[in-house]
């Protein structure tokens, strides 16, 4: 999958199909929900959220899967959550059709604002 250089989340969903574009638009919902304070930007080519100029989570879409980058952490405090996706270290890999509840998105973020306030 090619694609320019996105300047922002809404230019980086606009390169997508419909499908993952559709996905990707309700995880970027449930972070924006469990951490509204943090910022969108683009870090190492795909959206992101930062929370005090410090990377929070990523995600992206790949040419046959979606994944979420919350890191290691969230992924081993709700590794039992996580079981019906592939996950290794800090990524848990979805596909459109099996998307990431928004609830299980939001105690992840959760999970890693609270592990960067300790």
């Amino acid at each position: 999958m090619t694609r320019t250089k996105a300047k922002n989340i809404d230019d980086y969903l606009a390169t997508l199909p419909e499908n993952q574009r559709a996905a990707l638009e309700k995880l970027r919902k449930a972070i924006k929900a469990a951490a509204p304070k943090a910022e969108e930007c683009i870090s190492y080519d795909m959206p992101a959220f930062r929370l005090d100029g410090k990377l929070l989570v990523s995600f992206a879409a790949w040419a046959k899967h979606c994944a979420f980058y919350p890191g290691s952490y969230p992924a081993k405090v709700h590794q039992a959550a996580l079981k019906a996706y592939d996950t290794n270290k800090g990524s848990i890999r979805f596909s459109e059709e099996n998307p990431l509840p928004a609830t299980l998105v939001r105690k992840l973020v959760k999970s890693r604002v609270a592990q960067r306030e300790k």
